[in-house]
């Protein structure tokens, strides 16, 4: 049976200027540069953890506004499912770092994507970024592609390997379980 996937939450988390500004953040324990980001305390919204890990991480109290997307990946052995809110900081620090914590750097679009460690999330902030740049009045929206089709999909998902399959399927059973939970308030 699938262990149920960590739940966790973030912020693409930007400051206004002449040149808007992404914050990234470097772990102490791997030395890595992530998107600021953090697990669930038990009965703590996604969105109230995003921005109670934002505060922690990067030492800035945002504002947090609409909800980008959804980042899932393995980490651990288990699925760990990221959700993400556009939030801005204005000012400077309000409180001293979390110890997990090594440093935040604000850096322009390109320049944040380039400096994350991890290759999801470079491709997740490559995505993501210009929306929420967009969202904020900061950058032009960038062109709609069309959204893939079911049969799209499911052509797809017969390309994959019996084993490819049977994670994908265990991926999906373990999620669904934990949003039926979530949302019946259990999880």
């Amino acid at each position: 049976m699938a262990r149920a996937p960590v739940m966790a939450a973030g912020g693409i988390v930007l400051r206004r200027g002449p040149v808007p500004l992404v914050a990234v953040v470097r772990q102490r324990k791997r030395n890595e540069w992530v998107l600021p980001k953090g697990k669930l305390d038990d009965g703590e919204t996604p969105k109230e953890a995003a921005h109670r890990e934002v505060l922690e991480e990067t030492g800035h109290d945002v504002a947090v506004h609409e909800f980008l997307g959804t980042l899932v990946y393995q980490s651990g052995g288990r699925s760990k499912v990221v959700h993400f809110w556009r939030m801005e900081a204005d000012g400077g620090p309000v409180r001293k770092l979390m110890n997990d914590i090594k440093a935040v750097d604000w850096l322009a679009l390109d320049d944040a994507i380039a400096r994350l460690s991890r290759e999801y999330e470079r491709a997740f902030l490559t995505q993501i970024g210009p929306i929420a740049l967009a969202a904020a009045g900061l950058a032009q929206s960038p062109p709609q592609e069309p959204m893939q089709s079911a049969d799209d999909i499911d052509a797809a998902l017969q390309t994959l390997t019996p084993a490819e399959a049977a994670s994908v399927d265990e991926l999906r059973h373990g999620l669904l379980q934990k949003v039926k939970a979530w949302l019946r308030g259990e999880a």
